[in-house]
């Protein structure tokens, strides 16, 4: 019954979202303004609490390290194998195979089943995804197009991306315990008071704007089941080597639990807005939706099974 609490809410906003997008309740331009305000405010500043807040663990940096080593392969293997898996989708397919979209899916997921102070788990996985996404396909898609890579402005894009300042203030202010003396200081009820405030919607709405984007085309079928298999195959090895290379960390529960919806989460939803100037055609991007929205499908079902086994 407790799987049953979680669970409802999760699919009730997507299915709101749907029947929004269905019945023209919310226009698309209405969706991408929440996502905005969402993606570019609302989320990095719960990334900047989660971190500023969390004990973070002496594997961090090997974890972001082991993390994106894995991704740098997959890719490569897409790469190679593109013709026989991505048929006329060839040249976005090895993109569409890489990260993992946590901030707006598997972090909302993974916080309906633990206290959000276990964030951190997930946020860890997408400091990974970030490097990649700001860092490596920016430098792919160049050179895809003209052969050339301008660093710096790569360098200033990565840095200064939402996300990433983020991640960078939010660690300054744990270590060097600033975030303790706000917490201690007569700020701390004020600041607590407006996290809850700014924190509280943002899981709610970010389904809500999933189940909006949510569509799947039959034509679509054989391609996808192709590429997807490639990518479950690719995130399974991943979860196989947190066993491997973290054994004392997937011994925990609520770990081992972020692990495993983490890595059935749909491609990272910054690489469509990466790769954009690769798509040459209307069906290049509906088989993008289409890629995304299976496993979108996939992320639900993992998190039906492992919110009953974990909340049994």
């Amino acid at each position: 019954m407790k799987a049953i609490e979680v669970l409802f809410p999760v699919f009730f906003m997507m299915f709101l979202g749907f029947l929004s997008r269905k019945y023209s309740w919310i226009k698309p331009e209405q969706n991408e303004g929440a996502k905005k305000i969402i993606f570019n405010i609302l989320f990095p500043i719960l990334v900047y609490h989660v971190l500023a807040i969390s004990k973070i663990s002496e594997s961090f940096i090997p974890q972001i390290i082991y993390v994106d080593a894995m991704w740098i392969i997959i890719y490569i293997v897409g790469r190679l194998l593109s013709k026989r898996i991505g048929g006329k989708y060839k040249n976005i397919a090895p993109f569409l195979l890489l990260t993992c979209e946590g901030g707006s899916v598997a972090l909302p997921l993974y916080m309906s089943m633990v206290a959000q102070s276990n964030a951190v788990n997930i946020i860890t996985f997408d400091v990974a995804g970030i490097l990649i996404n700001f860092g490596l396909l920016p430098i792919l898609v160049t050179r895809e197009l003209s052969g050339k890579t301008d660093i710096k402005v790569l360098l200033k894009k990565i840095i200064m991306s939402p996300f990433m300042l983020a991640v960078i203030f939010g660690i300054m202010a744990n270590i060097t315990g600033i975030q303790g003396y706000i917490m201690n200081s007569g700020l701390g009820n004020v600041y607590t008071s407006t996290m809850s405030m700014i924190t509280t919607p943002i899981t709610g709405i970010i389904l809500f704007t999933l189940g909006y984007e949510l569509k799947m085309e039959k034509s679509l079928l054989i391609p996808l089941l192709k590429l997807g298999i490639v990518r479950i195959c690719g995130c399974v090895i991943i979860i196989l080597g947190f066993f491997i290379f973290f054994p004392e960390y997937m011994k925990d529960t609520i770990f081992k639990a972020g692990v495993l919806l983490y890595y059935m989460c749909p491609t990272g939803f910054p690489v469509p807005l990466q790769i954009k100037s690769l798509i040459k055609s209307e069906d290049e991007e509906n088989f993008m939706s289409a890629f995304i929205s299976l496993f979108m499908i996939i992320a639900l079902a993992a998190y039906g099974i492992i919110t009953y086994i974990y909340i049994k």
